[in-house]
């Protein structure tokens, strides 16, 4: 059974569409029988901080799940579980979370309880780059098609429940799942607007079916278009976005991301959305403690949750610090020339659950560094904002070229993550652009509203008007972007 719908929202953003279940609905049938907290103290914050922040991930994509996979389908974004929704259109002005103007993404949200789901995909022609990628419910790394080849051939992957016994087709890689979902990203490289159907091509090659053949297709044979420009995030999405914080309870949740959403939660819609979800994505086994602090608490997987009146202040202020610790860069954060990434770790957290949860809310969609790293720099090389009305040098010295198997790219944002004009002649520089070099091999890339003349306009990235950022993307990096031993040049305003 195929099932392979078109669409034109990328994966993040489509994830991002759509209304999500209000907190009454979240604590709908819970039993004054639930499991009651132990007696309250002073360490039941800190303990209420620490669930909050191990649990925030998934949380979160029990959300995105659920505006992605759910209702009939006909919404826009939403599609039905192991069916591949494709974008079809690079993104517009407005639209919020840094989206990549660089690749056309394709995405699913597969359900493996209780049969293998087969991802057929295609090889990259003429050596365009592509990477498949997996995510387990708690947002680490199931697989990605890029730490073996950024050009792949083509290739047969099985996602199974763990510990399924049976026989699967001949040559598919077989990949283990402990969480029924398992979220599927898969991006194409894209060079412009006058790429994309050539880059479309690759996506018409992607399968997605179940073993067992008994579910049925839906839409494989829609010759339906897809509806261009149809993106979530717009100027009011994205200053919904910024005001979500301040404002919980005054913006929809239609107006949020699933992890702002997921983080406006008080403590009994949070705990209780976790319950639930625990049910069918458990942890690892490694979890143990975690576990154990959450049954302290009277979260227990698949029951209903309900806390003591006389511990809500408690539980408001521990939650209220876990918001906190996901606003925090973790300390483990590489920092060099103004700008942070992640290296070790990221993909596979073990018990840093503090990274994870920062990713999980922060970038959603974060693969292993052998996949991709993404520095972001929202200073100059003086410790001040970035700003669209001043002139800014990037020099890349002969020996600092961006080391990658695959390609790198560079894209300017607004402050809170948005693409803001399309009004100018690009909106990120890549290796794939004819940049001018100096006689030592070097090159500048110059970033700034106004445009720098003839001479050096082949080398410059528009900046958007007022407080910006810049966002670098390293697809297959080289150990070295992942280290600490490169790191992107200093931003140098003139």
């Amino acid at each position: 059974m195929k099932t392979n719908r078109r669409w034109a929202v990328p994966l993040h953003s489509a994830m991002w569409m759509a209304a999500g279940l209000s907190a009454a609905v979240l604590l709908a049938g819970c039993a004054s029988k639930a499991p009651q907290p132990k007696t309250s103290g002073g360490w039941l914050k800190d303990q209420v901080a620490d669930a909050y922040t191990f649990g925030f991930p998934l949380v979160a994509s029990d959300i995105a799940r659920e505006r992605a996979a759910g209702g009939d389908a006909n919404r826009p974004g939403q599609a039905p579980l192991n069916t591949l929704r494709h974008a079809t259109a690079l993104p517009p002005v407005g639209a919020p979370g840094t989206p990549s103007v660089d690749t056309l993404e394709s995405t699913a949200w597969l359900d493996v309880a209780s049969d293998p789901v087969i991802v057929s995909l295609p090889a990259a022609p003429r050596g365009r780059y592509y990477d498949a990628r997996a995510f387990d419910a708690w947002t680490d790394v199931l697989y990605s098609s890029a730490e073996r080849a950024p050009f792949p051939k083509a290739q047969t992957i099985a996602f199974v429940p763990a510990g399924w016994k049976g026989n699967l087709p001949a040559g598919a890689l077989r990949i283990e799942s402990t969480t029924r979902y398992v979220w599927l990203s898969i991006r194409v490289r894209v060079n412009g607007q006058r790429d994309v159907r050539e880059a479309r091509k690759v996506q018409t090659a992607m399968q997605v079916e179940t073993l067992s053949g008994a579910q049925r297709a839906v839409a494989a044979a829609d010759s339906t278009p897809a509806a261009t420009g149809a993106w979530p995030g717009t100027t009011a999405t994205v200053n919904a976005n910024a005001a979500a914080t301040a404002e919980r309870s005054a913006t929809p949740a239609s107006a949020m991301s699933p992890a702002e959403q997921a983080e406006s939660l008080d403590a009994n819609a949070f705990f209780a959305r976790l319950a639930r979800a625990l049910d069918d994505n458990p942890p690892s086994a490694d979890d143990a403690h975690a576990m154990s602090q959450l049954a302290d608490l009277g979260v227990v997987p698949g029951e209903p949750v309900q806390f003591r009146k006389s511990d809500a202040g408690l539980l408001s202020t521990g939650v209220a610090d876990g918001r906190e610790r996901l606003a925090t860069v973790p300390s483990n954060a590489l920092t060099k020339n103004g700008w942070t990434w992640f290296g070790d770790g990221v993909g596979n957290y073990g018990s840093d659950y503090t990274l994870r949860a920062y990713l999980a809310r922060r970038q959603p969609g974060t693969a292993t560094k052998e996949s991709e790293v993404r520095p972001v720099a929202r200073v100059d090389s003086d410790g001040h904002p970035l700003n669209g009305a001043n002139t800014y040098v990037v020099h890349f010295a002969p020996n600092q070229v961006p080391p990658v198997r695959g390609f790198w790219t560079l894209t300017t944002y607004t402050k809170d993550g948005a693409l803001a004009d399309d009004k100018v002649s690009r909106l990120s520089v890549s290796d794939h652009d004819k940049l001018k070099k100096n006689r030592d091999g070097s090159f500048d890339v110059i970033v700034s509203g106004a445009s720098p003349g003839k001479a050096r306009v082949s080398n410059w990235l528009p900046a958007p008007g007022g407080d910006f950022q810049l966002v670098m993307r390293l697809y297959a990096p080289k150990p070295q972007a992942a280290d600490g031993s490169w790191a992107p040049p200093a931003v140098q305003r003139q």
